[in-house]
């Protein structure tokens, strides 16, 4: 309404010849949306000789506070792992795993340098008890499947966490790569084959004798179960 769009002009300081991009829908995925346009513009102006970012400052941040579960998108009434089902909760929010669990924050983290995440890890559950009602309560998961873990942890476990860096992509970065690919020492196709090894690629039973490697196939399987199991009448 013309009310509105003058509000807007007003409270944004929109000037002539001014552009001003709107999305609307729920928040998270309007902010990524709108974070993806944000870039996608800085690309746009600085192909055509705007000055918007200097490639020679690196400017690095953390990621904290992630929400420990997110709504599934499928099921909004059930909860999924926004990084994963081991990662531990926020010590000041495990009152609220058992009152409103979509509030919990979880000990994971992001370093990101440029806009571009170059690792990412977290602090993981060390207490079989927690990690029992996070599973099975929380997440519905069947915790027979996990029953070693939770054993192993009920048996004791120090509080334990790490990150993985992406190296390559922060080389890619470093240089000024075009692509991560410039950068990988052997970098894969689009169909995820190494070409200077020809992996992934089927390999003789004569090179995996030395290491004493035998690999069967449910085929072969079951022709020797077969071969290994006496008829009846070789029996009698």
């Amino acid at each position: 309404m013309e009310e509105e769009r003058l509000e807007l002009a007003r409270s944004m300081e929109i000037q002539e010849e001014d552009i001003v991009l709107l999305t609307a829908g729920e928040h998270e995925k309007a902010c990524s949306l709108l974070g993806k346009l944000r870039l996608e513009c800085a690309d746009l102006l600085e192909m055509r000789g705007a000055v918007l970012r200097d490639p020679a400052v690196f400017s690095f941040l953390w990621v904290v506070d992630f929400p420990l579960f997110l709504a599934k998108e499928e099921s909004p009434t059930e909860l999924e792992s926004a990084h994963h089902p081991f990662t531990a909760p926020n010590s000041s929010d495990i009152h609220l795993l058992y009152t409103e669990p979509e509030k919990v924050r979880g000990q994971h983290y992001d370093l990101v340098l440029n806009g571009n995440e170059i690792g990412g890890g977290s602090v993981r559950i060390h207490d079989a008890q927690l990690q029992r009602y996070i599973l099975e309560t929380l997440l519905k998961e069947d915790v027979k499947l996990l029953s070693h873990l939770l054993q192993a942890l009920d048996y004791g476990a120090p509080p334990h966490g790490g990150i993985a860096l992406g190296l390559d992509r922060l080389v890619c970065l470093v240089t000024g790569a075009p692509s991560i690919r410039d950068v990988i020492a052997f970098p894969k196709s689009y169909r995820g084959q190494d070409l200077m090894s020809n992996a992934p690629d089927s390999v003789s039973p004569e090179e995996l004798k030395p290491y004493h490697i035998h690999v069967l196939w449910p085929a072969d399987s079951e022709e020797e179960s077969a071969s290994a199991t006496p008829s009846k009448h070789l029996s009698s």
